[in-house]
């Protein structure tokens, strides 16, 4: 059997963030993989945010790891709501505040 040497790349997760003003409130959509890494990103976008309704919209969220779950659990008890979360992200929260 001959022996086969692969080459795995391994790149950064891709995370768009998008912001909508509507009516006096904001939404910030999130688009693709949230990782521990893409963090600080993302909580400095939200901390700019003047609008008292800041909305963060998940649908597009492809995958989320602990450290952004906990994360998320913060951002609802500061106010912001959440929309569109995958149902995953929202059981895993649901998992982690019972645990807390």
């Amino acid at each position: 059997m001959p022996f086969v040497l692969a080459k795995v790349a391994i790149t950064p997760p891709m995370l768009k963030i998008t912001r909508v003003t509507e009516a006096g409130a904001t939404r910030v959509i999130v688009s693709g993989r949230i990782g521990a890494q893409q963090l600080p990103d993302l909580r400095q976008f939200l901390e700019a945010e003047t609008a008292s309704n800041v909305v963060l919209d998940l649908t597009e969220v492809s995958l989320v790891d602990e450290e952004v779950v906990r994360f998320l659990l913060r951002c609802e008890g500061r106010g912001i709501g959440l929309v569109g979360c995958p149902a995953y992200i929202r059981e895993w929260m649901v998992r982690e505040r019972r645990s807390q």
